[in-house]
């Protein structure tokens, strides 16, 4: 008896465990599938890049239809001729990608006028480099708002999905259009002319670097030359759907010039004109039909004289550690020369704290402001030799009252600078001391 209970009792066990067994290995495939069967379903999963068309058709009547160019780029074609914004036409058609519904409402719907989708608010076909399309049809808010009815032409479910679905959607021209009013390749920009404050301006690059050529050679601050570039490049027409185009072009040929702006790539030259009436600010491209309102920062931005570019920095050495530094105070001499982390002053190694000291008070030498003359009896010189040998930067300065003038060896520009600048070089020189290992 005790050995039948006993195997009673193992036979139990068993299926308990089996049971448990099944429970723990089954229920997530179960829950996984019943999860997969409630999910909402795709109403369309499209690859952008394979999209060659979009055509919205609105209840109104309005009409957009957009198509890829020969080169791959998205250009309005109805009701005109208009270039696209590539980044806005792209996130408008990005949800295309997984369309997902909230809801599968009806899967097969008899009645389509109860949703508006007879007639829809919306309409949006897609064609394909393949020739496929796919009519997707936007129809009545649900009560809440916060949802659209929607459905796809030959399907005969109607889904519901977000009101921001079709609100991405509803787009005018406007929306869509570049409003860039100059559309210059700003990698590849050789030549910029600036007209403003009765002054002409004119850069030119070589390689990387942009050298002021007009009103004469000088030296650019680079950052503020790429600054100014960008800024042409971002500057926009506003379009609010009310301009009158006749009183627009009035206001600008009656305006005050602010500026014109000429920017030449390896597309050609693009000219672009700002004038200001009253408080507002218009603008004429050559890159587009059209005068435009424009925002005021676009004429502030182009509202620039000669010394907003010119680099006031008297060394361009920058952060590269230099070779050599000579420099002639008076009766001074300092003969310094680099070998890795090492430096000698005249013959003799030093302390390279001191050196480096000195290395950042010369490269911090700045100008307060440009000037014509004052350069008269030259007080001192300094000379650096940096990146291997390829640069050799020369700069003498002469004592002007309480400030000093300097001017770069064979350059015409002269800078003025505070004495306390120079003061705090002539004190970095001096603390220059031999190294504990030399000395005796």
């Amino acid at each position: 008896m005790k050995s039948r209970g006993l195997l009673v009792a193992t036979i139990v066990l068993a299926a308990l465990g089996g049971t448990l067994y099944w429970s723990n290995h089954r229920k997530p495939e179960d829950t996984a599938a019943k999860a997969a069967a409630d999910a909402p379903p795709k109403i369309l999963a499209l690859n952008q890049a394979d999209i060659s068309s979009v055509e919205i058709k609105k209840k109104s009547g309005e009409e957009i239809t957009l198509a890829k160019n020969e080169a791959g780029k998205w250009q309005i074609s109805s009701p005109k001729s208009l270039p696209a914004d590539q980044n806005t036409v792209s996130n408008m058609l990005s949800p295309l990608s997984t369309l997902t519904s909230e809801r599968l409402i009806e899967d097969k719907a008899n009645n389509l006028e109860q949703y508006g989708l007879t007639h829809p608010a919306l309409e949006v076909e897609i064609t394909q480099k393949d020739a496929k399309k796919y009519e997707l049809l936007f129809g009545d808010d649900t009560p809440t708002g916060s949802a659209t009815f929607t459905a796809l032409s030959g399907d005969p479910r109607v889904f519901t999905v977000a009101s921001y679905n079709k609100n991405g959607f509803d787009k005018s021209a406007d929306d869509l259009r570049d409003k860039r009013l100059m559309t210059f390749d700003s990698d590849k920009v050789s030549r910029v002319e600036l007209t403003a404050k009765k002054q002409t301006i004119e850069f030119g690059r070589n390689k990387d670097e942009w050298q002021i050529v007009k009103p004469g050679p000088y030296r650019a601050e680079g950052f503020q030359v790429d600054a100014f570039i960008r800024n042409l490049g971002d500057a926009k027409m506003e379009l609010s759907g009310t301009e009158d185009g006749k009183k627009v072009a009035a206001a600008f040929a009656s305006g005050t010039q602010i500026a014109t702006a000429k920017v030449t790539d390896v597309s050609g030259t693009q000219e672009l004109q700002v004038r200001k009436n009253k408080d507002d600010y218009y603008a004429k491209s050559s890159a587009l039909e059209g005068i435009y309102k424009v925002a005021s920062g676009v004429g502030t931005q182009l509202d620039k004289s000669l010394d907003d570019f010119r680099n006031k920095k008297l060394f361009d050495f920058g952060f590269a550690d230099p070779e050599k530094i000579d420099i002639h105070d008076g009766a001074k001499s300092y003969s310094l020369r680099r070998s890795g982390e090492d430096w000698t002053l005249n013959g003799a190694k030093i302390d390279p704290g001191p050196a480096r000291d000195l290395v950042s008070k010369i490269r911090d030498l700045s100008a307060d402001k440009f000037v014509d003359s004052g350069f008269k009896t030259q007080a001192l010189d300094i000379a650096v030799t940096s990146n291997d040998g390829k640069r050799v930067e020369k700069v003498l300065l002469a004592k002007n009252g309480d400030q000093y003038i300097a001017k770069r060896e064979n350059e015409p520009a002269l800078y003025e600078l505070g004495g306390s600048a120079v003061g705090e070089l002539q004190k970095a020189a001096a603390e220059l001391k031999p190294s504990a290992t030399t000395k005796k």
